[in-house]
């Protein structure tokens, strides 16, 4: 029994959380390196929100995460385009 649990604690910290894999494919960046066109996208869906953090996937969208007044996160992946890709 004792084994079992060793070997699945040694499992899951080999493997890591699943979250932390998705973090992996993603770059920060600065706000200033952000295109004109993603930023004004990113302010046009959610004009309301003050972007802080800045992230280039790998698939070269940019990940903008920011706050609005009430303190509630949110995050918008546009495409180098400009095209809004995913509002969360």
């Amino acid at each position: 029994m004792r084994r079992l649990i060793l070997a699945s604690i040694l499992t899951v910290t080999a493997l890591g959380c699943g979250d932390s894999a998705g973090e992996a494919k993603k770059t920060p960046m600065k706000l200033e390196e952000v295109s004109p066109e993603v930023m004004k996208a990113a302010k046009e869906k959610l004009p309301n929100v003050t972007f802080t953090d800045a992230y280039r996937e790998k698939n070269g969208d940019i990940e903008l995460r920011g706050k609005d007044k009430t303190g509630k996160v949110y995050e918008v992946d546009v495409s180098p385009d400009g095209k809004t890709a995913k509002i969360e």
